[in-house]
């Protein structure tokens, strides 16, 4: 298990730690290995000759922070994959579960947008660099299948929030973001609180332990594809889901929205009928999930 911090990697841990699936639980976190390193990368992978490699390690962040860092995001997932993949090659018996994205999906393509429109267009400005990063991931891997003869699942989740997530100011997600700061503006008595955009982009958001359930699902039951979308089946604006927040955190103020500010993709809603016709369904709906991430965030980051 590569990244087994942070927002995903801890929880896929605890999912699989509870679980009868796996007897032998390896977890990489950055202060262990240095993922910037192949040699480290390599001497991992060759020494603990996994059965199966889950890669969640990655530069995350919303809009401000893919805009504002866009090197620094194609860089560094750049070299964490290549060298995750590269380290894999003399070991093709390596079941490789990449976590992607769903920012890797064109601009324009249409909602709900299914695994073949991979490729199919352009895509969101904003986000670019980070999605070339994880594209190059999925392409490497598919030339290593090719070549190599390795199995690799690509999982393409949705937004994704829920504990241990983060919740800085300028690098977070919208839903970490907007918790944060609208407690921040509940705590000052503040009559306002301003948000990026417009706030009529439509999202879909999944609570994380969702997707570790479909990564032990997808294990379990052998499932073995090349690309596969992970939604909720939810879809939201963001003026509604700003509104909701103010009703878990309790703010009384006024949502005020920048339209001066970026959108991004006006929608992005997953077509996750494959993965369902699988046998998997979510099972926290977002008012569910809004109450726990609030929960945590007051007991542990607040």
């Amino acid at each position: 298990m590569l990244g087994s911090n942070g927002l995903v990697g801890s929880s896929i841990s605890k999912t699989l730690k509870d679980s009868d699936l796996v007897s032998d639980l390896i977890l990489s976190t950055r202060k262990q290995v240095n993922l910037f390193s192949f040699k480290e990368t390599s001497n991992l992978i060759s020494e603990s000759s996994p059965d199966i490699i889950i890669n969640s390690a990655a530069k995350v962040g919303g809009i401000y922070a893919n805009n504002t860092k866009r090197a620094d995001f194609i860089i560094d997932n750049l070299k964490i994959n290549l060298n995750v993949l590269e380290s894999c090659i003399p070991n093709n018996k390596i079941k490789i579960i990449n976590l992607g994205s769903s920012c890797i999906y064109p601009l324009n393509a249409t909602n709900p947008i299914k695994e073949k429109d991979f490729m199919n267009g352009s895509l969101e400005p904003t986000n670019s660099p980070y999605a070339m990063a994880k594209l190059s991931a999925i392409e490497i891997g598919r030339a290593m299948k090719s070549q190599y003869g390795h199995a690799i699942i690509n999982l393409m989740p949705t937004n994704l929030y829920g504990p241990n997530d983060n919740f800085s100011e300028k690098e977070s997600h919208v839903i970490p973001g907007l918790i944060k700061r609208m407690y921040e503006a509940k705590l000052n008595n503040q009559n306002e609180f301003h948000i990026w955009g417009t706030g009529k982009p439509l999202r879909e958001f999944l609570y994380v332990d969702d997707l570790s359930k479909s990564i032990e699902y997808i294990i379990r039951n052998n499932i073995n594809d090349d690309l596969l979308n992970i939604g909720s089946g939810e879809e939201i604006t963001i003026f509604d889901l700003a509104r909701k927040i103010r009703n878990v955190v309790n703010f009384k103020g006024e949502l005020v929205f920048d339209d001066s500010k970026p959108d991004g993709n006006p929608r992005k809603f997953l077509d996750s009928s494959k993965i369902n016709n699988y046998g998997w369904v979510p099972e926290v709906t977002l008012n569910e999930g809004l109450e726990k991430t609030f929960k945590w965030f007051i007991n542990n980051a607040s």
